[in-house]
């Protein structure tokens, strides 16, 4: 794939990315018991690319994304969150992809859950509270229920699209 390619498919990528997470704004929570639950269906973007192009664009598209999305629809603390969920997630998404032992639906499931964590952890230092770590027992569930959505679709992307010509 060439350069020029190569960064079209990556702006594309950050557009659909941010299409999906607008989109997700706009639905009702689907875990109306749990605050702050999102399916994180730009995560579909991130998997994909990660399997298609690697770690790095996967990363790049992931970051701005989540910049975009907090310039455009969040706030200062929303974009910690996500930065910190996004980037700790990629990372074990990477190195559980490299193993070759777990399909795209078990890495997304991980890196849902992850995120989740991430996400866990920049609370309890903002909050100054190590209670709020109970809370990952329930993000876990949701986090497995939308990992498994998520992944079965990126799954989908990466088996129905070729990128070589």
């Amino acid at each position: 794939m060439n350069k020029t390619k190569r960064l079209t498919l990556l702006a594309l990528s950050v557009a659909i990315a941010m299409i999906l997470s607008y989109i997700e704004l706009l639905l009702p929570p689907i875990f109306t018991a749990v605050p702050g639950v999102k399916m994180g269906l730009a995560n579909i973007v991130a998997l994909f690319i990660l399997y298609k192009l690697g770690p790095v664009e996967a990363f790049a598209v992931s970051i701005i994304r989540v910049s975009m999305s907090a310039l455009l629809f969040g706030t200062v603390l929303t974009f910690v969150y996500s930065l910190v969920g996004a980037t700790l997630s990629l990372l074990v998404m990477w190195l559980l992809k490299r193993t070759d032992l777990f399909s795209v639906t078990g890495v997304s499931i991980s890196g849902a859950v992850t995120h989740n964590l991430g996400q866990i952890l920049v609370a309890m230092i903002i909050l100054g509270t190590k209670e709020i770590i109970y809370y990952m027992a329930i993000l876990a569930v949701t986090g497995i229920i939308s990992g498994v959505l998520v992944g079965l679709l990126a799954g989908l992307l990466v088996v129905k699209i070729n990128l070589a010509k």
